[in-house]
């Protein structure tokens, strides 16, 4: 069995570092080692979601001479007394040896830990406070996860998330883990560049969509540059852009040169224009010369039966059916959405997309409805990121402290 794990620097992470000049250092001696509050919990709760722990720790200090292998040994040993730590990796080497092949922020510590517990890096998280552990995380494929203790030093790569503890980091890893195990593949809604350009870093994300409402509320006034600008980041997941206009003819011209932008690109296609006139003969059309659609504004089991008629078996396409605009008017949209993934069963390269989410119950409604992919807006994604999963009873608390928060800001009196 493949694992997943979360690894753990450990001065200013796992215990209180000695800070020097705004930089941190280990403890002098075994007696000075102290867990962050908070620490205890976090492993607790990562270990209950099940994934490995694995400290992994630079301490050049031994073959400097500042510091004795025994007493990092004893260090560890009173680490290992408090915590459900599964294994711990040491790098004794300082920066210029030249066997410092495992010194972070070269990830060799990472890769041997790996070999060793048979773990999936691409599926397990580096958490630390110093440059070092973001950049040895990203080069082993781990979502990095920077504690920020504000060390007077900078950040060389940037890590996916930052967070103020390890305790506020594991709240982000087990919540997230009720997405990663959602079957349906979450695609990132949205025209907000920076925020598309995180989202795309984020293993989470499987793929982006805008259109041309979005990218108007974003003051977006170059369509071209904005999608050439987000496609020189965005390269190796999907991304759908729309065409905008509204007579058929254009709309070819504008598919052929929204699809030559980039062999992850979907060129978005309403299934009517503003006539109603259909738009399924220009579809067919473009799926036969291979251009990727991503069919668009359905509504109706029938829509997507018709649609399915002239898409083509060998090019990838996407079906995007506005569950949440189907909900908007009273209806269930599961039914439609059930007879949808039915309508699309003899195209194996066509994919079923639950649209317009309102809400992160959605995420799992589309999940359950057997939807091969669920477009998020930013917000509710931010949203999901930090409730999906939550505690239940801590929700119920925080809801208790954001009234008596706002009751006392207010100064109501009675």
């Amino acid at each position: 069995m493949v694992n997943r794990a979360v690894f753990l620097d450990r001065d200013g992470v796992i215990n209180q570092p000695v800070v020097r000049n705004g930089l941190p250092f280990p403890p002098d001696e075994p007696s000075g080692f102290r867990l962050i509050p908070g620490v205890r919990e976090a492993c607790q709760s990562l270990k209950d979601a099940g994934y490995l722990l694995v400290v992994v720790t630079n301490q050049p200090d031994v073959r400097r001479g500042t510091q004795t292998e025994y007493a990092v040994r004893l260090i560890n040993e009173a680490m290992c007394a408090q915590l459900p730590i599964d294994r711990v990796e040491v790098c004794y080497e300082p920066a210029d040896s030249p066997s410092a092949s495992r010194r972070k922020p070269r990830p060799g510590m990472l890769f041997d830990a790996a070999r060793a517990l048979n773990i999936d890096l691409n599926q397990s998280f580096m958490v630390g406070d110093r440059w070092r552990d973001i950049d040895c995380g990203n080069a082993a494929g781990c979502t990095t996860i920077f504690i920020d203790h504000h060390y007077n030093e900078p950040l060389r790569t940037q890590p996916v998330l930052r967070s103020s503890s390890l305790l506020d980091a594991t709240r982000h890893i087990v919540r997230n883990q009720a997405l990663e195990d959602l079957s349906v593949k979450i695609y990132a809604d949205g025209a907000d560049r920076e925020r598309m350009f995180a989202l795309y870093a984020d293993p989470l994300i499987s793929g982006l969509t805008t259109n041309p409402t979005l990218m108007h509320k974003a003051g977006i006034l170059d369509y071209e540059a904005f999608a050439k600008d987000v496609l020189g980041v965005v390269r190796q997941k999907p991304v759908s852009f729309e065409v905008f206009s509204d007579e058929f003819a254009e709309m070819r011209r504008q598919a052929f040169r929204i699809a030559s932008w980039g062999d992850n690109v979907y060129v978005k296609i309403p299934v009517t224009n503003t006539r109603g006139e259909s738009s399924l003969e220009l579809v067919r059309e473009l799926c036969a010369k291979g251009v990727k659609v991503n069919v668009t504004a359905i509504l109706t089991a029938s829509q997507v039966r018709s649609v399915a008629e002239v898409l083509y078996v060998r090019t990838p396409a996407v079906v995007s059916v506005f569950a949440g605009r189907i909900a908007d008017s009273g209806l269930d949209p599961l039914p439609v959405m059930r007879a949808a993934k039915q309508a699309l069963a003899a195209l194996p390269l066509a994919e079923l997309l639950w649209a317009s989410v309102r809400e992160v119950w959605n995420l799992f409604e589309a999940n359950a409805a057997g939807c091969d992919i669920v477009t998020v807006p930013h917000d509710i994604l931010k949203k999901a990121m930090k409730t999906a999963g939550a505690d239940q009873e801590q929700l119920s608390l925080d809801t208790v402290r954001m009234f008596a928060s706002d009751a006392a800001m207010a100064g109501y009196r009675l």
